[in-house]
């Protein structure tokens, strides 16, 4: 089939199988490797990307599923320029939440998509937004202060 979507502000065409899952077409055939494979089940959320405002699992997700949808990966979060960090990677490096950084671009994904439709939130409603996203090195309290941390920036502040 030809595949056609928004990836990271880029449209892409490409010929792929459409029973392709996801995570092989960003990690394989486009060389977008910032998606991690951990459970390969939907368990653990290392394989996040926003697909039209919302959070999925890249490896639950087949190549038919992105027709014609706005596809963001951790490697487009900072924007169209890749030496530009996004305010939540700032904050996730001040705050000390990345230590082996397997789960850090699935954290951030779904962190962005919490802060653009909140905000603000609180410590539970960020505990709850990232509740899918395992992470076996921070015990997530640096992680929460640093999504908090993200939400309370000004613009343009470092």
């Amino acid at each position: 089939m030809l595949l056609q979507f928004n990836l990271n502000g880029k449209d892409i065409e490409l010929e792929t199988r459409s029973d392709r899952r996801v995570i092989d077409l960003l990690r394989e055939d486009l060389n977008l490797t910032g998606s991690k494979e951990a459970c390969g089940a939907g368990e653990c959320g290392a394989c996040t990307i926003i697909v039209n405002g919302t959070t999925r699992l890249a490896c639950l997700m087949l190549a038919a599923q992105l027709e014609g949808c706005r596809v963001l990966t951790i490697e487009g979060l900072g924007g169209p320029d890749a030496n530009q960090l996004h305010p939540l990677q700032k904050a996730f490096i001040e705050g000390g939440a990345v230590q082996c950084g397997f789960c850090t671009p699935g954290m951030l994904l779904t962190a962005n998509a919490l802060l653009q439709k909140n905000p603000a939130p609180s410590a539970s409603q960020i505990r709850e937004a990232i509740s899918g996203n395992l992470c076996r090195c921070t015990g997530y309290q640096k992680i929460i202060e640093s999504i908090q941390l993200a939400a309370n920036a000004k613009p343009g502040e470092e």
